[in-house]
């Protein structure tokens, strides 16, 4: 673990620091979605966020404390794509040199992201080669600060500014949230927004929301510690297939998350394509994982509730979205 994880009033400080580029995204709704969940859904879509996902708001976080005359070399992170997009991005705003390390078989549109905001990238293979062991090398070779993508408190805490928003949202229009549904990879965002809600009496209950196979915060949250996912295991959902929780997410996550999801790839190629038809909107496959969850019904005890759900991002290649929104 690298630092202590955040608490509440960090991510009040947060959302200051993330407001030069990180947008306030809007609380939306539909009657078809409200039908097959049986609840009434309140979609968050962080789809429509800088570089298209929610990664722009622990990136402008962490990037915000880091001094250029201490680290020439700017910063070092490693991604399949979203946080490499907000660390581009905001290292940009900085005025800080990025370099990413980023799989060969990243989208294409992300990868064509970093690169419009000026960041190198150093591609890996994920069979053969390990990414964390590249960038350190890279940051102690450039002198730069390596950046992780969710286990660290600067970059929860950023991520956690969903969470604030998304409280103020539902008391201005009076609502009482049963349930908040969110996307899950290393668990910076489940985790920071679980704490934006600490100073409730009566906060919703948090949910992780995985691809099947690779369901390592539903075993974890049951088990009350830490486990992995088996190597190998394949998902369309690039963007949340983390090998295990976080340290700092899962110590802030075990005690104010309920449990775990799964969906399979069918069901996030269905929510892709309600996305798209019903609430115009574009989805990449990790990002709509807790769309899926909603989408196939929600559990009983969610049922004629008020419920959150996260669509944490929409950077997905144009000509695989084009076939899997005709795939049954």
């Amino acid at each position: 673990m690298t630092g202590a994880p955040p608490v509440h009033g960090d991510l009040i400080k947060a959302e200051a620091r993330v407001r030069p580029l990180a947008i306030e995204t809007p609380l939306i709704r539909h009657d078809a979605l409200d039908a097959a969940a049986g609840a009434r859904v309140w979609i968050k879509p962080e789809c429509l966020q800088t570089t298209g996902s929610f990664k722009i708001r622990g990136a402008m976080n962490r990037l915000s404390r880091i001094d250029p005359a201490d680290h020439p070399g700017g910063v070092v992170a490693f991604s399949s794509g979203n946080h490499a997009q907000g660390i581009a991005r905001a290292a940009r705003h900085f005025g800080l040199p990025a370099q990413i390390v980023m799989p060969k078989d990243a989208p294409e549109v992300k990868s064509q992201g970093v690169r419009a905001d000026g960041a190198r990238i150093r591609f890996y293979d994920r069979e053969r080669e390990s990414r964390e062991q590249i960038a350190a090398e890279l940051a102690e070779a450039r002198g730069a600060v390596l950046v992780p993508s969710f286990d660290d408190p600067m970059i929860v805490a950023g991520q956690g500014t969903v969470g604030l928003e998304l409280r103020r949202q539902a008391d201005v229009r009076g609502l009482c949230l049963s349930d908040v549904l969110c996307c899950t990879g290393g668990g910076g965002l489940v985790s920071g927004m679980a704490l934006a809600f600490d100073e409730d009496d009566t906060p919703p209950r948090f949910w992780s929301v995985e691809p099947e196979g690779h369901d390592d915060w539903a075993r974890s949250l049951s088990e009350g510690r830490i486990l992995s996912n088996a190597p190998g295991v394949r998902s369309i959902c690039d963007a949340i297939l983390t090998p295990e929780p976080g340290k700092i997410p899962f110590a802030l996550a075990r005690s104010r998350l309920a449990g775990g999801l799964t969906v399979s790839d069918r069901e996030v190629r269905g929510a892709m394509q309600f996305a798209f038809r019903h609430l115009k909107l574009v989805t990449e496959p990790g990002g709509a994982v807790a769309l899926a969850a909603a989408l196939r019904g929600l559990p009983k005890t969610m049922r004629d509730q008020d419920v959150a759900i996260v669509i944490s991002g929409g950077n997905v290649d144009s000509r695989l979205f084009g076939e899997w929104l005709v795939l049954n």
